[in-house]
């Protein structure tokens, strides 16, 4: 198996990197200070953005609002070449200077030499251009940058409400093409202001934003699109936050070798399930299978595996002690001796899915937490349990992956609920390093953080995973690919992806509402498929 650093510092591409705007502001001083000037980054940007604009939409009528920064520059550079590549072009200017001695690199110079038609708000106080102009098929946001973080207000508010009722009339509507961002929008924090233009298509420098990935303003940016404005890739090696990726994906997939067996693929062992939730148990070990696990065990109570083996027969199974709780029969304090003695010679073990909170069940993980497990992954109410034990991190396994929605992650910490939504990624960069596990913290744009400090973002976000048991799915899936031989950070990317995928694809085939976590499983091997097919052409 490959070192993960070398994995992670060969894999990732620049453009997958996410930045602060203070990251992002540091890396244009150091391609600037290396000889690529702003000029020439500026000249990158705009021509990106014409030509994603020509490529979806093709030579269509288009108005750039300008602003008064770099973010306007870009959107006269793009107008240039948008006019250049034969499209019908207008500029409206807000706060923007148009005189020789203060028109940056002579951008409005050039456009004017080329005969575009321009109009400044301050000019028209009552919008009559700017509404005369909306009748065009694409409207340019390069109103304000990344770097822009105030409420907005006054004229530029009045601008930006008249554009989106214009929008609201036509039919169809304009397309939206946000330049590096929408404006409005902190690209630090995610926060979006009420009067920020919702875009189509956002069309970014570089590298991708924080803010691009926090809600609200992930879902007011439309597709994003990193493109290249010359950045020497090395300087942004020390980013260590990105965004997964199909190729990514693809690269970190087990291989399935034409001669093999079931014993290549690992065995993985699920203590799952109560007689309360005993559905939990055959979502998870259906999902280790389908993630490609060559045996699957289920190690539960009678009455768990009774009704798993009805419906699932190809794991083996294992019958545990089982004591009384307060909805049923749960797993007891002594079964933890016979798991240990049962998973020799599993490469995983997954915990948790259904067991219940219970004395039992917390007193039989206190009596199973052992550094000399196989890797692990502690998910629902096996994280639960660890949250009722002092310092329980430090008897976990040294592959471990934590799977917390946001209460959960709450109550192993000793916070709120609100204080872990209120900074998801530094939360679980924090933890991943101080438990040294992997901590996947769920929730729309899952995020995997491992303990040297890398940190991934899943851009996924549907209500279709909004459904009990989905988290069990996840659970499983990752578990049958540590099974395999992947790496814990490795395992929780590929599993939060095939997951995630697996969401699309349901909410696409079934709609949003009414999937159910068994609509997951049958897309499982298909996704995997799609992407050995791809790999192989």
């Amino acid at each position: 198996m490959m070192s993960q650093q070398m994995t992670l510092d060969s894999l990732i591409p620049a453009k997958q990197r996410i930045v602060t705007v203070a990251e992002m502001q540091a890396l244009e001083r150091a391609a600037d200070a290396s000889g690529h000037s702003y000029a020439a980054m500026m000249e990158l940007a705009g021509r990106a953005v014409a030509e994603a604009i020509l490529e979806r939409y093709g030579r269509v009528s288009c108005l750039v609002l300008a602003g008064p920064g770099n973010n306007g520059g870009d959107g006269l550079v793009c107008a240039r070449h948008l006019h250049e590549a034969g499209a019908t072009v207008r500029v409206y200017l807000w706060k923007r200077a148009t005189d020789p001695e203060r028109d940056y690199e002579g951008h409005f110079a050039r456009l004017q030499a080329l005969g575009v038609p321009a109009a400044h708000a301050d000019t028209d106080p009552s919008f009559e251009t700017l509404r005369t102009w909306l009748d065009c098929s694409v409207v340019v946001d390069a109103l304000l940058g990344t770097g822009a973080n105030r409420p907005i207000q006054g004229q530029l508010a009045d601008l930006l409400d008249e554009v989106q009722r214009a929008r609201t009339l036509r039919q169809p509507p304009f397309r939206v093409v946000a330049v590096d961002c929408v404006s409005g929008m902190n690209c630090d924090t995610g926060a979006l202001d009420p009067h920020s233009l919702p875009a189509d298509l956002t069309v970014t420098f570089a590298c991708a934003k924080v803010g691009h990935y926090l809600f609200p303003a992930a879902q007011a940016g439309g597709e994003l699109l990193v493109a290249d404005i010359g950045i020497d890739p090395a300087l942004v090696q020390s980013v260590r936050t990105f965004a997964l990726d199909e190729a990514t994906i693809r690269a970190w997939l087990p291989a399935r070798p034409a001669n093999s067996h079931k014993g290549a693929f690992g065995k993985v062992m699920l203590v799952v399930g109560s007689e309360a939730y005993p559905g939990a148990a055959y979502l998870a070990s259906a999902a280790a299978g389908r993630a490609g696990a060559g045996l699957v065990t289920v190690a539960s109570i009678r009455a768990v595996c009774s009704l798993t083996a009805a419906k699932l027969p190809e794991p083996t199974y294992i019958l545990l002690p089982e004591a009384m709780g307060p909805n049923g029969a749960v797993i007891a304090a002594d079964a933890a001796h016979t798991v240990h003695e049962a998973v020799k010679g599993y490469r995983a073990l997954v915990v948790g899915c259904g067991l219940s909170n219970t004395p039992a069940t917390r007193q039989f993980m206190a009596n199973l937490l052992d550094s000399s497990l196989p890797a692990a992954v502690f998910d629902a109410d096996g994280l639960n349990c660890l949250a009722s034990h002092e310092s329980w991190w430090g008897r976990l396994p040294s592959r471990t992956v934590l799977t917390p929605h946001p209460a959960e992650m709450a109550r192993l910490c000793g916070l709120s609920v609100e204080q872990v939504l209120a900074d998801r990624w530094a939360l679980a960069r924090q933890k991943a390093a101080e438990w040294g596990c992997t901590v996947l913290l769920k929730g729309p744009y899952t995020v995997i953080a491992e303990p040297s400090g890398w940190l991934a973002v899943l851009p996924v976000a549907t209500s279709a995973l909004a459904t009990a048991g989905s988290g069990d799915v996840l659970a499983g899936v990752i578990g049958g690919l540590l099974a395999q031989g992947l790496d814990a950070f490795t395992a929780s990317c590929v599993g939060a992806w095939l997951h995630g995928m697996a969401g699309l694809a349901c909410a696409a085939s079934i709609g949003e509402a009414g999937v159910v976590a068994s609509d997951l499983l049958p897309h499982l091997p298909r996704l995997q498929n799609h992407l050995r097919h791809n790999n192989e052409r």
